[in-house]
Formats: structure tokens, C-alpha cells, sequence
């Protein structure tokens, strides 16, 4: 179970960001504003909120140690605060004065990470608040960022979907695009992949975006060869743009944010939904597990974050196998082994990877192509195996029945009659909402110089007008 314990709505505008520490939650908000909450029973510090930054602050994050929190804004600034008692510790000025949407600490404190809207990514010394280096993506904002547990590199995503790694020299070392319409969040969980060889160590990294999906990759490290990251797998519920995702810290959930206006908890192990929690009214911008206590923090455009505990049955369930995915057309090739074993047809597991058979290509499979390509000679094995995916299509049509999301108008939610008027639509309503929503950061400073403007001219009006 997963109950819901405490909201707190103290911003006056949208929350953008939260992030814990050992004792704290720090929130941020479009209110220009950052506020820090005792964990033990979340009143807010005597010294919080904190203030400095002239606009929009979009993210904040604590050092490993918690001692430190830094928050970045649409100002160009990142700011390190101490959170022993609030002050600032050092305000350090994106090269470019781009507006800066996002901040990460080093596993080992020693470095600092902030990207920009103009695509610029700055690695500081988070000792000596200097900085070390600088590059920049291609294309869009940099609007993600998490580093490695090992700490020796770092992943970036960008609004134009781009998932780039770099080195602790900000050499970039891989590139791709991850997510149609932009990137907009990325997490490392924290426990290695169970079962790596001797010198090779394997990660998680989830990423989400405009797509309306969660993508699960696998780093693996080598000692002296390097890193290589591979496509997982994808994890479906959400059924708009996704914001914010967040593994736990022991690594056996995965939580993420939507403009569905909805909280999925995922197990990480059979990548089933454990949770899906819809208080909030507006969208989810941000979700954060605590480090040392089961605990979940979700932030919205509604102004409120919310504070959710977990009790240990939710640990016990996310640890223990489930069935595979519901959506077989979704099944990577270890699913298909799995299922391929719980119907008794272990034998051919070896002969459906070898030919990297997945949920897909499962079910497109037909009896000439068990027969020419999979050289599956006995007959009656052919036809089980038909029988049973048969009863695989089955299923998946019994459950795409429902309308799918694409032919709901994401404004209204109300059934768009015509397929081609409906996906172009949701694209443009996806697109636009992020530009506009970039346009509206950037801008705010051009209506605050005019109404200091129209101030000075009702000043100086009055002036001649008394003489």
C-alpha cells in the first residue's frame, strides 16, 4: 500500500522540482522561490524560503552529503546554498546567461553539472565554485541530466530528444535520439544490474518525454574499455507527455510524472505498475524517492507537493517476479523466453534469441516462417506453437478494445472522429506546449521591463504635471 500523508502549498505558482536529502526536502517553483521542509515532520525550516533568484527557479538538487543545495533558474544563475542555515555559498553565471533548467552534483561532491536552454552544458568545481569546463549539444535546450554511480560520466537530454554521455573531461563519447519530440527527464538508479560478469559493471538509466513514454537503458562499465549503452525496454501507462521519473534508491521502483496528471510507480524488476496515484489536478512535473526512508515526493502545476509512504508489502511485491508485460507487442526477447518457458516450450528459447524474436515479431510469426526460418521441423510443434500465439493476438485485441489515446483530443479529452485530424493534433498540442511553455521563461523578464517602464513614465508625467 501507498497512502497519502502530507501535502504541502506553500509556492504560489507552479512546482517545478523536489529533491531530498537525509533530513530535508527542498521544493522550487515558478514563484522564484525554494523552500525547505524537516523530514520528520515536514514544517518548513526558519530560514526557508530561500531567496535569490529573479525569475523562474527550475530545478534544485542536494549534495550527497545533504550539507548543500544547489538550484539553478531562469535567471542564468545556479546558486549553492548551505542548508544548515540558508545562506548562499556562491552564485555562479552560466557563461552564456542562458536560462539554466537543470543541476546535478557528483556522486563524490566534487563537480557540479548545469544545462542550458541554449543547448550549453557547464561542469563546475563545486569546491571552489570555478569553472572546469564547457560544451554544448546540437540541437534544443538541455533539459536532463544525471550522472553515473560510479561518477565517471554523466547523461544529458535535450527538448529535441537527444540522449548524450560524456566523461568527467566533457568529452562526449555517444549520442542518439531517445524520445520523438524531446527529452524530459532522466535518472540513474543507484544499485547495479544483479548478475555482472568480473570487471564489468551494468546500470540503469530511464529516461522519459513527449512521446508519452519511459525508456529503460543498460549501461554497462568496463574498466578499461569504456561504457556501452543499450535499449532496454519501454514502459507504457502514462497517456500523455511524460515530465519526471525517478528510480528508488535500493532500485526496486521506478516513479514517473505526467501531464495525464497522474503518478505510476513501477516495479523495476518485472516492469509492471505497482501504483497509480491521481490526487494532483494539474500536471506532475516532478517526483523524488527519499534516500533512507520510504517515502515519495511528487511535485505539480497545481501548486501542492505531495508526500506519499510506502509500507513494506510494496517492497515485498516489487521484489518478487510477476507475469510478463500485459502488452505483448511490447515484450522484449527475455520476455518471450519467459513466456515460451511458462508454456512449456523451453526447448526452442536458444533457436527464438538467436533469431531475436521479440513480442513483435511473435506475434507476425506464421507456420512458413516457423518452418523456413526457424527450421522448426516437427509438425506438431508448429501447430502448439500457433495455437498459443493465437491466443497471444487474441488477448491483445480484447485489450486495444478501449479508445486509444491518440484519437482523444488532449485538451478536451473528448473523441476525435478523424485519425489523421487526431494525431496531428496531439502533435502539435505536445510541441506547442513546450515552446510556449520556453517562450513564457524567456519573456517574462521583456513584461517586467514594461511595467517598470509605463511606472517611470506615470512618474515623470506626474512630475511635469505638479510644475
Amino acid at each position: 500500500m501507498v497512502k497519502l500523508i502530507h501535502t504541502l502549498a506553500d509556492h504560489d505558482d507552479d512546482v517545478n522540482c523536489c529533491a531530498f536529502s537525509s533530513s530535508l526536502l527542498a521544493t522550487c517553483s515558478l514563484d522564484k522561490t525554494i523552500r525547505l521542509y524537516s523530514l520528520s515532520d515536514f514544517t518548513e525550516v526558519p530560514y526557508s524560503p530561500l531567496k535569490f533568484h529573479t525569475y523562474a527557479v527550475h530545478c534544485c538538487c542536494f549534495s550527497p552529503s545533504g550539507h548543500i543545495l544547489a538550484s539553478c533558474s531562469t535567471d542564468g544563475t545556479t546558486v549553492l546554498w548551505d542548508t544548515q542555515n540558508g545562506q548562499i555559498l556562491a552564485v555562479m553565471e552560466q557563461p552564456s546567461g542562458s536560462p539554466v533548467r537543470v543541476c546535478r552534483f557528483s556522486p563524490d561532491s566534487t563537480c557540479l553539472v548545469s544545462g542550458a536552454s541554449d543547448g550549453t552544458v557547464v561542469l563546475w568545481n563545486a569546491q571552489s565554485y570555478k569553472l572546469h569546463r564547457c560544451a554544448s549539444v546540437k540541437d534544443g535546450s538541455l533539459v536532463a541530466c544525471a550522472f553515473s554511480p560510479p561518477g565517471n560520466l554523466f547523461v544529458t537530454g535535450s527538448s529535441c530528444g537527444d540522449l548524450t554521455v560524456w566523461d568527467d573531461k566533457m568529452r562526449c563519447l555517444h549520442s542518439e535520439k531517445a524520445h520523438d519530440l524531446g527529452i524530459t527527464c532522466c535518472d540513474f538508479s543507484s544499485q547495479p544490474v544483479p548478475g555482472g560478469e568480473q570487471g564489468l559493471q551494468f546500470f540503469q538509466l530511464a529516461s522519459c518525454g513527449q512521446d508519452c513514454q519511459i525508456k529503460i537503458w543498460i549501461i554497462s562499465f568496463i574498466h578499461i574499455l569504456g561504457f556501452e549503452l543499450k535499449y532496454k525496454s519501454t514502459l507504457t501507462g502514462h497517456c500523455a507527455p511524460v515530465l519526471a521519473c525517478a528510480f528508488s534508491h535500493d532500485g526496486q521502483m521506478l516513479v514517473s510524472g505526467s501531464v495525464d496528471k497522474s503518478v505510476i510507480v513501477y516495479d523495476t524488476n518485472t516492469e509492471n505498475i505497482l501504483h497509480t496515484l491521481t490526487q494532483h489536478t494539474r500536471y506532475v512535473t516532478t517526483c523524488a524517492f527519499a534516500p533512507s526512508i520510504l517515502l515519495l515526493a511528487t511535485g505539480s502545476m497545481d501548486k501542492t507537493v505531495n508526500i506519499w509512504q510506502f509500507d513494506t508489502e510494496t517492497l515485498c511485491q516489487a521484489k518478487i517476479p510477476d507475469q510478463p508485460k500485459q502488452f505483448t507487442e511490447n515484450w522484449s526477447e527475455d520476455d518471450v523466453s519467459n513466456w515460451l518457458c511458462a508454456e512449456g516450450l523451453e526447448d526452442l528459447v536458444d533457436i527464438f534469441k538467436m533469431n531475436n524474436i521479440d513480442g513483435r515479431e511473435l506475434l507476425n510469426l506464421t507456420k512458413e516462417s516457423l518452418a523456413d526460418d526457424l527450421k522448426i521441423e516437427s509438425l506438431g510443434l508448429r501447430s502448439k506453437i500457433l495455437r498459443k500465439i493465437e491466443e497471444l493476438r487474441t488477448k491483445v485485441k480484447t485489450l486495444s478494445s478501449e479508445i486509444p489515446d491518440e484519437f482523444i483530443c488532449p485538451i478536451t479529452r473528448e473523441l476525435m472522429k478523424e485519425p489523421v485530424i487526431a494525431s496531428v493534433c496531439r502533435c502539435l498540442f505536445e510541441t506547442l506546449h513546450s515552446v510556449l511553455l520556453d517562450i513564457y521563461q524567456e519573456m517574462r523578464w521583456l513584461y517586467h521591463t514594461i511595467v517598470l517602464f509605463v511606472i517611470f513614465l506615470r512618474n515623470l508625467h506626474n512630475v511635469f504635471h505638479t510644475k
